[in-house]
């Protein structure tokens, strides 16, 4: 009897542990808003960058890049879309500005996860972001609060 007592405790002490959610401080939570922040604002950045070019390139339409854009790959389709070599040298130009772009915006992603908030807390809030709605809001409003700032 006294086992499936202990046994009893044991089970309910796991599952009130698994249950229970790990605290998130506001400077944690201020921290990974400042991240988020700060990475949505590299990502605006990088498409205006993107869309500029395209709109001021003078050997490519913005219709035609997107057609290009998506066979660049494939000879045989880019000839079969009667690209020129400027097309081509122009949606390739455009690509590499994208995909360079990119790798900065993930390895500033990586670094702040990791260097600026701490990769347990940056896993425990975004764990807590699908999880919690009291930690949800309270992240959406300082994200607002920030977006707030930078528009000003």
């Amino acid at each position: 009897m006294k086992q499936l007592i202990y046994v009893t405790i044991l089970l309910l002490a796991v599952n009130t542990a698994g249950i229970a959610q790990e605290v998130i401080s506001d400077e944690e939570l201020q921290k990974y808003a400042i991240a988020m922040d700060s990475i949505d604002g590299m990502r605006k950045s990088l498409i205006e960058t993107i869309s500029e070019m395209v709109k001021t390139n003078e050997n490519i339409t913005a219709a035609r890049y997107n057609e290009l854009s998506r066979i660049i790959k494939d000879e045989e389709k880019l000839a079969a879309a009667n690209a020129t070599q400027d097309e081509v040298n122009a949606v390739k130009e455009i690509l590499a500005t994208r995909e360079e772009g990119t790798a900065k915006i993930n390895e500033t992603f990586q670094s702040l996860a990791k260097d600026y908030i701490g990769a347990a807390s940056y896993n425990k809030i975004k764990k807590a972001l699908t999880t919690d709605e009291d930690v949800k809001l309270k992240y959406e409003t300082m994200l607002a609060e920030l977006k707030a700032e930078d528009s000003e």
